[in-house]
């Protein structure tokens, strides 16, 4: 009766035609985007002044993430600007033997030292610059300090290379470090790698470019990504691969370490006749359906 089609929630559909999928389910977790972090260093030793970043805390590229004191930073800035006074210096004394040798006023021999001391300046004009450059300081901040010798020499400030959040901070204000120490590590979160393991026999069942249906009990979410690499080695007691999914994570609820099932779409095909498969029920020992 209808009462009783409506109290058992049966439903009546049209077979016809469908694409079929055979899929892989692989065991997999979520962890940080690795092309996407990156460790932060001074680059020269000094003494923490200030940190305006904390762990947690999202930035934004080009941000102050924290402010140092270094007497080498002072050093290599002081030695920029003498450089630069030594080739306007040089500049303008070239261009008046210039002047002069052209009108035969001047010997020839000392223009061509007037020329060679010049060149000798914007030589070691350019290597002060790159000095600074290979700290990090910007065009505009060299330019400002030109334009300012007065100003705090011993400022370094930390900047943040992308938009990202800190994950991790290992220094305090007043802490000496060293220009090779590791004190921040920024990441973007806006995606994840999903490393998913594949055994020996699914090797051949996995390959670049295939699609994949991530999903997590923990969190009762499901995304989807493509596989972007696939491991030549099979290695460990397992004898596995590792192939590895790029999901994007706007909303950040795919946290590193979480334990996911990865399905992998092996093939697809078209057929003419499919039903669905909650549309198969249990008669005696058989699998039917219902016409």
């Amino acid at each position: 009766s209808e009462d009783a089609v409506r109290t058992s929630a049966i439903q009546v559909e049209t077979a016809g035609p469908a694409k079929m999928r055979t899929v892989v389910e692989l065991p997999g977790e979520i962890a940080l985007n690795g092309d996407k972090v990156t460790h932060i260093v001074p680059r020269t030793a000094g003494v923490v002044r200030e940190i305006r970043k904390n762990q947690g805390d999202p930035v934004r590229k080009g941000e102050v993430i924290a402010v140092i004191d270094s007497r080498e930073l002072a050093e290599a800035k002081r030695h920029f600007i003498d450089t630069a006074f030594q080739l306007d210096f040089a500049r303008k004394a070239f261009e008046r033997e210039e002047r002069l040798w052209k009108k035969n006023i001047a010997s020839e021999a000392s223009y061509l030292s007037a020329e060679r001391a010049y060149h000798e300046a914007e030589l070691k004009q350019r290597a002060a610059r790159q000095q600074l450059v290979a700290l990090g300081i910007g065009s505009a901040s060299l330019q400002a300090l030109l334009d300012d010798p007065e100003s705090d020499l011993t400022r370094y400030e930390l900047l943040a290379p992308f938009d990202g959040v800190v994950i991790e901070k290992k220094v305090t204000t007043g802490q000496a470090v060293t220009e090779d120490e590791d004190i921040f590590q920024v990441a973007d979160l806006s995606t994840v790698w999903v490393n998913v393991t594949v055994y020996g026999k699914d090797l051949n069942a996995v390959r670049v470019g295939q699609e994949v249906s991530v999903r997590s009990d923990a969190l009762d979410a499901e995304a989807r990504g493509k596989i972007v690499y696939v491991g030549s080695l099979v290695g460990g007691e397992a004898r596995s691969a590792t192939a590895r999914v790029v999901l994007p994570d706007p909303e950040r609820r795919w946290r590193s370490g979480l334990f996911v099932a990865a399905r992998v779409v092996q093939e697809e095909v078209t057929v003419r006749v499919a039903v669905k498969r909650e549309g198969l029920q249990k008669f005696r020992d058989w699998d039917v359906v219902f016409v």
